[in-house]
Order: structure tokens, then sequence, then C-alpha cells
């Protein structure tokens, strides 16, 4: 860990146990030590005005005696923050970084590609009376914060990868203005049943560990799992098919179609289309024939207009289904061997999450057959229409008349 790590590590650390003139203080502390281009530093880190560390490193040197007991600043001191000046500004502020938000799902940390500055530059235009500072506190009360590059790169880089996820983006706020259904799909890792060690620490007595097998080797008897799922991005749901074979597009679209049977057509009883977002590959993948005739044969079931963007090869991670619903499964159920496929049901069920995450979870017994191969026949028989943008990535199924 380098130097600014070790700063930055403990100011998150310190500061929420402080009240405001402590957090002067220790901010100031902080800044002299580091000597020579310490106030802009720590004033960068902590996301303050380099005037609170240089009134921070005074009252340091004078041990104020000024103010009375239990107070930390003047009488009538302070002003109101721009947040509650301008209702409006921290929705203002994610508006126009939320479209261009880049880095790994996965982490709990996102980050934007805008520097403050470009940032406040577009509030202006807006109208709104603001400086860069203000801006880094939006950012950081919104969740963001400025990141070093990771690899997370899987391969196949498309040039028209940010256009995709643009595409994908507008038309899903198309989908929610107009009440209509967007979900996100894919199938989580194929997962060990039986004894086996599950990744994450959990609470339990001293020298007392749950054990398991030394190796990983399958169980014939009890398999993998296989969990398939479908988020439900307006009512953030997530719906959840265990099943006990090979994921195949059959078992994708038999998902969907029970996701709609028992969630979707109660939560959209006036819709007349779907809007999936799914990976470039594997059981729902843009070349899957078996993908597309299955998908006919839910919206000709249906009478749902299908419409179906894939997310560009080697960015599967920007699925929203991974980091809104798959980590907080894997989060649930840290440390606990999934020793059945009643247990796996059980944790994927129980999943939830402050911001109101709500998981169904089922046991799909079919066993799908895999290579099945679609006939040029049958692939004639799509009622399906391309985008002009890319279309082996963006396309419609409706319902054969």
């Amino acid at each position: 860990m380098d130097f600014i790590s070790i700063i930055q590590t403990r100011i998150d650390s310190m500061l929420p146990q402080l009240d405001e003139r402590q957090r002067r203080i220790y901010l100031g502390t902080e800044a002299k030590s580091i000597g020579r281009g310490g106030i802009t530093l720590i004033a960068r880190l902590a996301s303050v005005t380099r005037r609170t560390i240089s009134k921070g490193i005074r009252e340091l040197s004078e041990n104020d005696t000024h103010l009375e007991a239990g107070h930390v600043r003047k009488s009538g001191g302070g002003r109101k923050k721009e947040f509650d000046k301008q209702p409006e500004l921290l929705n203002a502020i994610r508006d126009i970084v939320d479209p261009h938000t880049m880095g790994d799902p996965m982490n709990p940390l996102i980050w934007s590609s805008k520097s403050c500055i470009k940032i406040k530059e577009a509030l202006v235009l807006k109208g709104f009376k603001i400086c860069h500072e203000v801006v880094r506190k939006g950012l950081r009360t919104l969740g963001f914060s400025l990141q070093s590059n990771k690899k997370t790169n899987e391969g196949g880089n498309s040039p028209d990868r940010d256009a995709q996820f643009q595409h994908i983006n507008d038309t899903a706020k198309e989908y929610i203005e107009s009440k209509d259904p967007v979900i996100s799909v894919d199938c989580k890792k194929k997962e060990l049943v039986g004894e086996y060690k599950n990744g994450g620490q959990e609470w339990a007595p001293v020298k007392n560990p749950v054990e398991v097998n030394v190796y990983d080797f399958i169980d014939k008897t009890n398999g993998k799992a296989s969990p398939y799922g479908v988020y439900d991005l307006q009512n953030n749901r997530g719906w959840v098919s265990v099943g006990i074979s090979s994921d195949t597009a059959m078992f994708a679209v038999e998902t969907i179609r029970d996701w709609w049977k028992h969630e979707g057509i109660l939560l959209y009883p006036s819709s007349k289309r779907l809007y999936i977002n799914a990976d470039g590959g594997g059981s729902n993948g843009s070349r899957n024939h078996l993908w597309k005739s299955e998908l006919q044969k839910f919206s000709n079931e249906s009478g749902l207009s299908i419409s179906v963007s894939h997310f560009p090869p080697g960015t599967s991670k920007w699925n929203k289904i991974e980091h809104r619903l798959f980590a907080y499964i894997s989060k649930n159920w840290r440390a606990k061997p999934l020793t059945s496929l009643l247990v796996i049901i059980s944790l994927i069920g129980a999943t939830k999450t402050k911001e109101g995450l709500v998981v169904s979870a089922h046991l799909d017994e079919t066993k799908y057959l895999t290579g099945i191969k679609i006939s040029e026949q049958e692939i004639q028989k799509l009622n399906i229409a391309r985008d002009q943008f890319h279309g082996e990535w963006n396309y419609i199924i409706s319902p054969n008349l």
C-alpha cells in the first residue's frame, strides 16, 4: 500500500468518529506532518477546502479556548450546505455522471471519467451556482470515488462498445418511462453441491470453523447447480432458477417465462413489450439460434414483443445483474458450504439489501438437452426485426401472426 493510500485509509476511518472541530484539527495535523504540499493533498483526500485545513492548523497552534464548552464552532457560525440550498443539485450531478460511469461494477466503489471542474461547468450551464469542491463532495455522497486503472477487460474490445452501452442506456430509459419491464439476465457460475469450501469469512466460535472437504472433486451424486437469474431493474427484484443440468438456451428462456408468469405479468399487467439485456455469449448469446427460437415461442405464448440488447464481447461484468443481484447472493452465502440444492435455494431466497432488493429462488429439475440444432427453415420462421445499429446485438422478436 503506497503512502497516499495509507493516509486515505486513515482519514476515511477517523473522520466519521470526530465532530466538526476535531476533524479540522485532525486534518491540520495530517497536513503539518507532510510539510510542503500537505494542505493541498489532505484537502483533496478529505474532500474539504484548503481553508478548512488552514483553520485546523491555526486552532492546533493557538489551542483555541474561546469556544464555549461542547461547541465546535463560534455561535452563529456555519452556513447551509449547497445541497440544502439547491435540493436538485445531487440529482443533477448524478444525471451528468451516470451515463459515463466506468470501472468494475463488482467493486463497491464506482468512479467517474469526468473531472470535477468539467462537471461544475456542466452544472453552471444548467443554472446551478457551484464550485468544483462542492462537486467533489457531491460525488462522494453519491458513492463515487477516484480509482486507478484495474485490469478487468475480458478481451474482444469492440470499437462500438461505448456506443452500444449508450444504446442500451437510452432504450432502457425509454422503456422505464413508459412503465414497460426492463430485465437483465445471465447465468451465475455453476456451484458444486456438497461439503465444499465457500469463499469469505463468517462469525463463528473461536477455533471452531466449519469443516469441509480438502479437495473440490465433484460429487457425482450431488453434481453441480446452475443458477440462472432475471433482475427487474424498476422493482429491484431478482428471480433465480436453480437448474440441475446444463445451462442451455431452453433453460434460460424457461427462467424468463417463469418470471413473467409469476411476477412480471403481475407487476406489468398492461405491458405488451419486454426489454432484455443479456451477455453476448453463452446460453443467451447473440449468435445462439436456439436462444432466438425459444424467445419466439415465448413471444407467441405471451403476446409480448421482446426487444433484446447484447453487451459487446468482453463486457459481461457491465451487465447489471452481475453487481445488483449476483454480487449480493455471493455475499449472503459467503463461508457457507452449499451442501444441498435446498440450502442453495434458501440462501439465494434470503438475499436482501438495505436498498430493498428482494429475491425469489426456485428449483428447476428439468434435464435440458445439449447440442440441439435449429434448422434453416426454423430460422426463417423467426419474426425478428434487427436494429440498424448492430442488428446482431439489437433486435426485436414479435409474435408470429
